[in-house]
């Protein structure tokens, strides 16, 4: 049966196209992530997180209130969106906070653990029943992480738990966007966080403002909000051309452009364990969604 969220036919061409465009959705939060990492050696956390969001705003506000107008903005959830806007904040500056010491393809694969994780707290707080193959998953998901994270090692940093944090955040925060998904168009979902984010912040970046030092970090800021708000857009509108079954698993394709990223621009090589760990996780996200697939009725 077709979605009914979908703009287009379920066919293998409409297919190819969310895949498509989702492909480039990763490649652009890779973009971002990258981003952030190279302004942070020079600008404060705060300064870059805002930058992010206010041109993320302007943008999408360029983009989205012609197509849509007063709608973009008119919701009866406002504090639904008001604490996604809350989580948006923590989350980004979590994210970048830990990119300033850790390398993006650890980042990255600690990220990758949000399909285990969901699928953890469904089962702990939403009373969904796991089976016995999802629960292996789950452990093996998390072994991976031990894997990567390594701790009591010379190799273990502590922005490796704010990462884990993270990825606990981020899970919850799709299953408020799932929800808010059923009532909500999703270019309000990801329009209305973005502008909260970047009022909620206005205050602290003034405090700590520091002007970039050369025309390239001033791009490269400007920027952050063009890779967010493009990116958040195809993520939307990739799901209208191909069911969430088959476009999610190719999240984990981010980790390929993250390793290019880091080694092309920071000269970053990924340790083994990285590799190995990415894989471990990998494996069980993939095994979630198949079973998640495979589950749903027909």
């Amino acid at each position: 049966m077709v979605s009914a969220s979908l703009l287009h036919a379920d066919s293998a061409r409409n297919r190819l196209t969310g895949i498509g465009l989702v492909s480039v959705c990763y490649l652009l939060f890779t973009l971002l992530d990258g981003s952030a990492k190279w302004l942070v050696a020079s600008m404060p956390v705060v300064t870059v997180v805002w930058l992010r969001f206010v041109m993320h705003a302007l943008v999408a506000s360029a983009v989205l209130l012609p197509l849509r107008g007063a709608a973009l903005v008119r919701t009866r959830y406002w504090r639904w969106h008001a604490v996604r806007g809350l989580m948006f904040v923590v989350m980004t500056g979590i994210n970048v906070w830990a990119l300033q010491y850790l390398q993006l393809t650890v980042t990255s694969s600690i990220f990758f653990t949000t399909p285990v994780l969901i699928a953890l707290i469904s089962a702990l707080f939403l009373g969904e029943r796991l089976d016995a193959g999802r629960w292996v998953a789950i452990i093996v998901g998390f072994a991976g992480v031990l894997v990567i994270v390594r701790p009591g090692t010379a190799q273990f940093h502590p922005a490796m738990l704010a990462a884990l944090a993270n990825a606990v955040m981020y899970a919850v925060f799709m299953l408020m966007t799932r929800r808010l998904a059923a009532y909500e168009s999703p270019e309000t979902i990801q329009y209305l966080p973005a502008v909260g984010a970047a009022l909620l912040l206005t205050p602290f970046a003034l405090a700590r403002w520091e002007w970039p030092d050369t025309w390239l970090e001033w791009t490269v800021a400007c920027l952050l909000g063009v890779f967010g708000a493009a990116g958040h857009q195809l993520l939307a509108l990739a799901h209208r051309y191909a069911p969430s079954s088959v476009i999610a698993p190719f999240l984990y394709q981010q980790v390929i452009y993250m390793a290019a990223f880091g080694y092309l621009v920071f000269g970053d090589v990924p340790a083994a364990a990285v590799w190995i760990g990415a894989a471990i996780v990998i494996a069980s996200g993939l095994y979630l969604f198949r079973r998640e697939t495979t589950a749903r009725p027909k």
